[in-house]
């Protein structure tokens, strides 16, 4: 690495003394000299070769002294490392250079084995800061990429670890939830692009402030459908309890969102969401080619295929019982015991809900009519007719009455 150095001295001998002494270093090419008569030329110099790394200035110059100059470069926010030359009897110039930024000082007559010294020790306080430098912009280069997927709180914790990210995966108990923006396709296809490109970036901005608000990790964007992971890439005891509230969250926006454009005239679908926690393999699979943070196992099918069932459900929000056992003060209604496509053991799920909703009259109607169709009790049926009648609008009641009425009395749903 070359150090440049800016000698600042109206005395001619010194710039022949210094290319003597430094001859080598000069002729490795580890050192560069530069030099200047007094502070005006030094500061014209500067303006031409900002690869300058340190000042040797002396203080008494025509013109601009070596203290006015120190004054310049702090006004311009120069970060150079300057060394100050003064009679020893002169310290208190010398206590006003350090005062004003200089980095060290040497007295006159130079005695150049000190002044070797002192040069070095600049040089070594250089390349420290330059390390710094070089880390921070890593970082931060780290960090613009991290904040795509992860809450900024987290791409600031992981861009300052370096191995964080390392290529490779690792298995890790993990929240998994899946978004899907219904009738999407169809959309596209029927507005113009000027209008679709604000709406979707709406529409992702939205969802994706809100998942990192819960600090959740943003897998993949996949056109308007959203992988999300709760407890990657760093460990989130609490992780099922922040996707649950993330998809509440999620689900009430979607329906503003929903409302805002029919206003404008345009049918935008529901958000159907679905979600499970369990086992994962989890980490980095881009090849060093590109960053591809994934995950991959039975648990991501799952939540996937949570998120599908909502179709034939009528619902918007799927949740795993898993996922619910482990969410604390987790509220909701039970759905069934979905057999989903791939699986030979049913899976109980669970739709979540808000306090408030958690707690009215036309949830607590419901889970009795669950326990009723539970239990094979006829009753069931009409239970549940009585809950459309009051809500036409509750599809999962909906779709249970629908069932009973075909004669299908098990909470056993095939997918």
């Amino acid at each position: 690495m070359s150090i440049s150095i800016l000698v600042v001295d109206d005395e001619p001998d010194l710039e022949i003394l210094l290319i003597q002494k430094f001859r080598r270093q000069i002729r490795d090419g580890a050192l560069r000299f530069l030099f200047a008569r007094d502070g005006v030329e030094a500061l014209t110099i500067l303006a031409d070769h900002e690869d300058v790394d340190v000042v040797l200035s002396d203080i008494n110059m025509p013109r601009m002294d070596g203290l006015s100059l120190l004054s310049k470069l702090r006004e311009r926010g120069e970060s150079l490392s300057t060394i100050i030359v003064s009679a020893y009897s002169d310290m208190a110039n010398i206590r006003t250079a350090m005062n004003r930024g200089a980095y060290d000082f040497v007295t006159k007559p130079i005695d150049f084995s000190d002044l070797e010294a002192t040069i070095a020790k600049t040089i070594h306080h250089v390349e420290a800061m330059r390390e710094v430098q070089r880390r921070q912009a890593a970082a931060e280069q780290a960090r613009a990429s991290l904040s795509r997927y992860f809450s900024p709180n987290l791409a600031d914790r992981l861009a300052s670890s370096a191995g964080a990210l390392e290529l490779g995966g690792a298995r890790r108990q993990v929240a998994s939830l899946f978004t899907d923006l219904t009738g999407f396709t169809t959309l596209a296809e029927a507005i113009e692009p000027n209008v679709l490109g604000p709406l979707l970036n709406d529409y992702i901005v939205g969802m994706t402030d809100i998942v990192f608000a819960h600090e959740g990790t943003v897998a993949k964007i996949i056109g308007d459908a959203l992988h999300v992971l709760f407890g990657a890439p760093t460990d989130q005891p609490d992780h099922a309890r922040r996707a649950i509230a993330c998809s509440l969250e999620l689900d009430a926006f979607a329906c503003s969102f929903r409302e805002h454009w029919r206003e404008t005239g345009i049918e935008v679908g529901h958000t159907r969401i679905g979600a499970h926690v369990g086992s994962a393999v989890v980490g980095n699979f881009g090849g060093g080619r590109f960053f591809d943070y994934s995950a991959y196992g039975d648990t991501i099918n799952i939540a996937a295929r949570l998120q599908a069932a909502n179709k034939t459900l009528g619902s918007r929000v799927c949740v795993s019982g898993a996922i619910a056992a482990m969410a604390q003060d987790f509220c909701g209604r039970p759905v069934g015991d979905l057999l989903l496509r791939g699986r030979s053991e049913p899976i109980r799920a669970f739709e979540p809900l808000n306090p408030e909703k958690c707690a009215s009259g036309e949830t607590q109607a419901y889970l009795r009519a669950f326990e009723e169709l539970q239990a094979g009790d006829c009753h069931a049926v009409a239970s549940f007719a009585a809950l459309v009648g009051r809500d036409p609008e509750d599809r999962l009641a909906s779709f249970h009455l629908k069932r009973l009425l075909n004669g299908d009395a098990s909470t056993v749903i095939t997918l």
